[in-house]
């Protein structure tokens, strides 16, 4: 092989070397922004979930209050 075809060689392989690096930056930019949305979602559900459980700790069951024995003795069969 002359000098020049190995130079070419050489050069070649190199910009293939920087192309894929290229590509794999453009991936891992993909990845990253789809791993931060999900983070942020699930953030807010995290949040929205201790809100609910605050929420239903916090508020009063009025059912418990509610009084089961009816005078029925106006309904008679």
């Amino acid at each position: 092989m002359s000098r020049d075809k190995i130079d070419e060689l050489i050069a070649a392989t190199k910009l293939s070397d920087i192309l894929h690096k290229k590509e794999a930056a453009e991936k891992k930019k993909k990845y990253n922004v789809a791993i931060i949305v999900l983070a942020i979602i699930g953030a807010v559900v995290a949040i929205a979930a201790i809100a609910y459980a605050v929420y239903r700790y916090f508020t009063p069951d009025y059912l418990d209050d509610f009084d089961d024995d009816f005078d029925d003795d106006d309904f008679v069969s």
